[in-house]
């Protein structure tokens, strides 16, 4: 307990210490939400990379889809790391940091604002992410409790409290470069901490072939009656796991506290280098913890098992019983891991919340002077209304029936991904792209979203999922936006011409980065 306890405290140290650090860089708007754009590659990918896995990952995604699929749950995690990270680098990164800085916008509505050329739109985008990124934030916190639970033994609303405040307290002294600086010291911590974890986990079952041949030997009838289906290439039901990895995967394109990361990188080298960075990241980690959670059904003899096929206490419960057996120093290992992944999700969303709200909708809207000093000072507020909004819906949903972190988390993830995806990658890319379909993808993708958490029942079996629907959302908004474009109003030329002027300016580069085309040798 002195180990794990020693531990805590040097993290928690180490997190106040850089928010005070930083907040020489958060004097300003421009560095209090982007760190002043001139943030560099290892920075910025561990900073994409924390921000994309959590708690709901580690412990709700790990352990529904690793129970559901077996060792199959590993192709969620490697879709992470070459669509969530590689495509979404080469596909979004320069164009987002180029177009954004000639817009001058801070956040995904301000900047869908500019590039459509609607106040309205902005407004409503900013609401959009109010209403989902809350359920979001919120979920964060219950996977984090049990694992605390079963390392501390704390009561569940001490250990939300705890993580709230001080997460609150280094973003708000320090924005965005607090939060990446921590993003970086929590992500070498999850690096780490889940190959150890793996290698413990496997090393209690035998090793990796006696595992592996274990898991061919389970049988599940509710699921499958295929022999070893759990130990196979695409699992029992590889329909609903391409739906678990275009959701998953797909979805960072759309999240505005995914995209926002690309806003502050600091040069063209600091994207290439941040690809790289952050693909190896999301394989090590992300593939990590579904591969982690694919032998979950090795440990059913430690489960009390209900009579839907679902272990008692939810799919939450797996990862943790897992992790029961695992030594006192590596379990304090695992705390912090989880920690590092909860808070720096955490600081993100809050971030990008109290951004939002601040620069679109209160801004020149609600209220009309308001400098930058007052700018800042009004996030910093929202950032504490924000966690504590989190933390009384987190402290409410485990006292209800509502107990899956998958089942929050997919619900707002869709809705966002599925809202801002399309509008987002086709304002980079597409002259023609109108505002009005940037609304219809946005009220579709929120509004599906919101009708299928109403009226399950109404929809096709295979959509009544968050997941397949999210998923579903993301993919017809990529249709909705080009063919409504097609038949509404051009937009203003001028408009258009100013965004993607800036791919026109020319620079000068050395031959160190360009060998250039009228080189002879």
């Amino acid at each position: 307990m002195f180990i794990k306890i020693l531990m805590l405290v040097v993290f928690f140290g180490i997190m106040i210490g850089v928010g005070f650090y930083s907040r020489k860089h958060a004097s300003n708007v421009d560095g209090f939400v982007l760190g002043g754009r001139s943030v560099g590659p290892w920075l910025t990918a561990f900073a994409y990379g924390t921000s994309y896995f959590s708690a709901v990952i580690f412990v709700g995604y790990a352990g529904q889809f690793g129970w559901r699929y077996g060792i199959a749950s590993t192709w969620i995690g490697l879709g992470n790391a070459f669509i969530g990270s590689l495509l979404a680098w080469v596909i979004l990164g320069r164009r987002t940091r180029v177009m954004t800085q000639q817009l001058s916008s801070a956040t995904m509505p301000e900047f869908l604002g500019k590039r459509y050329g609607s106040n309205a739109l902005k407004i409503g985008a900013s609401a959009i992410i109010f209403i989902f990124l809350i359920p979001y934030t919120a979920s964060l916190y219950n996977g984090l409790s049990r694992l605390f639970g079963m390392a501390f033994n704390i009561d569940y609303t001490v250990c939300i409290i705890l993580m709230a405040v001080l997460t609150g307290v280094y973003v708000i002294a320090g924005g965005y470069m607090a939060t990446a600086i921590n993003d970086f010291v929590q992500g070498i911590i999850m690096l780490f901490g889940i190959v150890a974890v793996i290698a413990a986990v496997l090393k209690a079952n035998g090793g990796f072939i006696q595992a592996i041949s274990d898991m061919a030997r389970v049988s599940d009838p509710q699921v499958s009656d295929v022999p070893g289906v759990f130990a196979s290439f695409f699992g029992p039901d590889p329909f609903n796991l391409l739906g678990v990895v275009i959701l998953t995967s797909l979805g960072t394109w759309g999240l505005p506290q995914m995209v926002q990361k690309f806003y502050a990188i600091k040069s063209e080298n600091a994207i290439s280098k941040g690809t790289i960075i952050s693909t190896f990241f999301a394989v090590v980690v992300a593939g990590g913890c579904y591969f982690l959670g694919g032998f979950g059904r090795l440990f059913t003899n430690q489960m009390e098992i209900g009579p839907n096929g679902v272990p008692v206490g939810g799919y939450d419960a797996i990862v943790p019983k897992m992790l029961e057996t695992l030594s006192p120093l590596l379990i304090g290992v695992v705390v912090i891991l989880v920690l590092s992944a909860s808070m720096s999700t955490l600081s993100s969303l809050v971030l990008a919340s109290s951004s939002t709200l601040t620069l679109d909708f209160l801004k020149g809207n609600i209220i009309k002077d308001m400098d930058e000093k007052k700018q800042v000072f009004i996030m910093r507020v929202l950032i504490v209304v924000f966690i504590l909004i989190s933390v009384v819906i987190a402290i409410i949903q485990y006292s209800t029936t509502v107990n899956f972190i998958a089942q929050l988390m997919g619900i707002s993830w869709g809705a966002l991904a599925g809202a801002f995806l399309a509008p987002f990658m086709y304002g980079l890319y597409m002259k023609k792209a109108t505002c009005v379909s940037a609304w219809c993808s946005m009220i579709f993708g929120a509004g599906i979203m919101v009708a299928n958490m109403l009226f399950k029942g109404m929809f096709p079996a295979w959509l009544q999922s968050p997941i397949n629907c999210g998923a579903f959302a993301m993919l017809a908004g990529l249709v909705i936006v080009p063919v409504v474009s097609l038949v509404t109003p051009k937009p203003d030329r001028r408009l258009v011409e100013h965004a993607f002027a800036a791919y026109d300016r020319k620079v000068v580069v050395t031959v160190r980065d360009s060998l250039g085309d009228n080189d002879k040798n």
